[in-house]
């Protein structure tokens, strides 16, 4: 029994190589074999995700009949749990999460000083949104296995979202030092786009696709996460370059089919880009999948089907809060962007900042209160979202609007033509807003 579920756990965890900064830990090739019985817990933590190798998509049911065959083995659940949490990358099934939660919680009662199982539930409270509760289950991750990358990159991501990001760079430089890696080079370009260092960004995450050569899905996330960064300036020939190449090595891959959806927008080729954002939407139903179609759709002219993406972003909100899945800065902007619900929008929009008081955070604040007529206050959350010189053109675009809704119109063409400068195409939405704004 040992060599196929070595095989299987290759096949889960390689699966589970990459997924978004806070939709899931980033995993970095760290260990498949346990220790023999007496090795430390840290040393064990480390080793047991070993020999990753390419693999496709989830298949849960083996695991599952490992877990019915021996209810007692720790290495099943555990890895169970991650695969679980897998599925719902795949397959934006959020009934997945609560069985993952079971799972990894399983394999603690059993062993309760097990740093794998602490990890994953940290990672299942990144994929909700509850970065509290991901800092605490990271930080007891990181007691448990301190020579580990692993724990650093749930703190990092947790501190992210909590707006502490001096602390969450540094567990990133730490993670990156105990193991250079797709994970940590990806967090460390993410922390120099935070701070406006798209180039220097660019470059790590180079670093991150060369460290995932051999490994189907990590090389096609890294090359989608390169095309972002290429899209963020406009740079779209180079863009679709790293999206054909994502495509070609996981045909399919609705990451790199969302993101050249974009690109088709930005070309003007709506027919060709609603096509795509279908696709994507239709594969995995997440949130921004479906509102991007539904922004296509509106730019198009077919109100009908826009609302019809719309009244499904809303349905699919409510599936996930159901499963424990916090989309409220997400949703804030998403409605103000519509102006849903206006008379709960900004009180909505303050308690999503305080659960999440990020740059993000601080952005939908200021979103909705613009949405709302209190253009003063909106310009103070504003200033706050911009306050580690993040270049991105929808913030930019926001702070345009907020400007000319406080009737500086001189600031407000400034603002829009420098979103516009920066991306042309930073919006299917706001874009052709922008541009009339700059005029």
């Amino acid at each position: 029994m040992r060599a196929p579920k070595l095989i299987l756990a290759a096949a889960v965890l390689s699966s589970l190589a990459i997924g978004s900064l806070f939709g899931g830990l980033l995993w970095d090739g760290e260990g498949v074999v346990r220790e023999p019985a007496g090795a430390s817990p840290a040393l064990a933590a480390d080793r047991v995700l070993a020999g990753i190798s390419a693999a496709g998509g989830t298949d849960v049911r083996e695991l599952e009949r490992a877990v019915r065959e021996g209810p007692a083995d720790v290495e099943s659940l555990v890895l169970l749990g991650y695969a679980y949490q897998q599925r719902w990358r795949e397959t934006a099934d959020a009934s997945t999460l609560p069985r993952s939660e079971t799972a990894l919680r399983r394999a603690l009662r059993l062993e309760p000083r097990d740093a794998l199982a602490v990890t994953g539930l940290g990672s299942l409270a990144l994929i909700r949104h509850d970065f509290r509760a991901a800092l605490e289950l990271g930080r007891r991750a990181q007691r448990l296995a301190p020579s580990s990358a692993r724990p650093f990159g749930v703190v990092g991501d947790a501190l992210l979202e909590l707006g502490r990001y001096e602390e969450a760079f540094r567990a990133f430089e730490r993670m990156v030092a105990l193991r250079p890696s797709v994970a940590s080079y990806a967090r460390i370009a993410y922390a120099r786009e935070l701070l406006g260092d798209l180039s220097g960004a660019r470059a790590v995450m180079q670093l991150a696709a060369d460290a995932a050569y051999g490994q189907r899905e990590p090389a096609a996330w890294a090359n989608v996460e390169l095309a972002k960064l290429d899209l963020r300036t406009g740079n779209l020939s180079r863009a679709e370059r790293h999206l054909r190449v994502a495509q070609a090595l996981l045909p399919g891959y609705v990451y790199a089919a969302e993101q050249l959806a974009r690109v088709e927008a930005a070309r003007g080729r709506l027919p060709g880009a609603i096509r795509l954002a279908r696709r994507a939407a239709e594969a995995v139903p997440l949130p921004q999948f479906v509102a991007l179609l539904a922004d296509l759709h509106e730019q198009a002219g077919d109100r009908p089907a826009a609302r019809r993406q719309v009244a499904t972003v809303r349905a699919i909100d409510r599936l996930l809060a159901a499963n424990g899945v916090r989309t409220d800065v997400e949703s804030a902007v998403f409605d103000a962007d519509r102006r849903i619900g206006t008379a709960t929008l900004v009180a909505r929009a303050r308690a999503a900042r305080a659960a999440r008081p990020s740059i993000l955070g601080d952005d939908a604040l200021a979103w909705a209160l613009a949405r709302t007529g209190r253009c003063d206050e909106a310009r103070r959350w504003s200033e706050r979202s911009l306050r580690l010189g993040t270049r991105d053109g929808l913030l930019f675009f926001h702070r345009a609007e907020i400007e000319r809704c406080a009737g500086d119109r001189a600031a407000a063409r400034l603002w829009a033509r420098k979103a516009l400068a920066l991306d042309p195409a930073f919006s299917v939405r706001w874009a052709p807003v922008a541009r009339r704004l700059a005029a």
